[in-house]
């Protein structure tokens, strides 16, 4: 025999038309996050975003991307997936589609793709020893903060000294297109809460980072650079004096000085 699905029937009598039951608990869960504030973040939405851009490549990869493109009369499909949170990068934005066509174009990058240190002669005994007394020496002499910054490598926060570095690159700027560039960069690179190298800011910080993004200037991260730097002086610096690294190499130099 076949079975018959039966329509529900309202109040006064009239059928309804049938819905499949996963549409409707999609739509309650929808409705639940719109309600309840319950969005997706962190991890999560990592996750959303990356199947997204994998159901992207195997669209484009069969050829569906071309034909939607080429029909006349038709938006550009990228414009529907516009909103108005660029800055957490929590959807398929213009912006967020462009990144990698940007940072190709990018004039700086203190990031680790670039070099792995900077370019600098190799430190004197007199240097190193000059390191261990302030973290302002350490943090001038170029070679002193490639040594910092192999150490915060091994600590898993190489992101501090990178942020640090890039908003020095970052306050040499003169071009108004070029500043508000780079500050979108840095922003996406170590303010976001999706980007793996993310900094950890204070909500104050944050929020005037978040008012100040719309029309960047030079001092948008003048608080988030002292607040790292001072994170980095106070956290990182005391364990870097007496790591292995540090002190083998004050220990070399001084075997190779003409005074031991």
């Amino acid at each position: 025999m076949r079975t018959e699905l039966k329509q529900p029937v309202g109040e006064r009598g009239e059928k309804k038309p049938y819905v499949p039951s996963d549409v409707i608990k999609a739509k309650n869960s929808l409705f639940s996050w719109c309600i309840h504030g319950e969005i997706p973040m962190g991890s999560e939405r990592m996750e959303m975003r990356k199947r997204q851009m994998s159901v992207q490549q195997e669209s484009a990869a069969g050829g569906t991307a071309p034909a939607q493109q080429d029909q006349p009369g038709e938006a550009n499909p990228r414009g529907s997936n516009a909103c108005c949170f660029c800055w957490c990068c929590c959807c398929s934005c213009s912006w967020n589609e462009d990144r990698d066509e940007r940072n190709r174009k990018a004039s700086y990058d203190v990031k680790e793709g670039n070099s792995d240190c900077e370019d600098c002669p190799k430190p004197t005994l007199e240097e190193v020893r000059m390191w261990g007394q302030s973290f302002d020496k350490l943090m001038c002499c170029p070679a002193g903060r490639n040594s910092f910054r192999q150490f915060l490598r091994t600590e898993f926060s190489e992101e501090n000294m990178l942020f640090w570095l890039a908003c020095e690159e970052f306050s040499k700027e003169t071009n108004k297109s070029v500043i508000e560039e780079k500050a979108r960069l840095i922003y996406e690179d170590y303010i976001s809460i999706l980007s793996p190298k993310e900094v950890s800011l204070d909500s104050r910080v944050r929020e005037a980072i978040n008012r100040n993004m719309p029309e960047p200037n030079l001092h948008t991260f003048d608080d988030a650079q002292l607040q790292i730097y001072t994170l980095m002086q106070r956290d990182s610096y005391p364990r870097y004096l007496n790591s292995p690294a540090y002190k083998n190499l004050l220990n070399t130099l001084s075997e190779q000085s003409p005074e031991s």
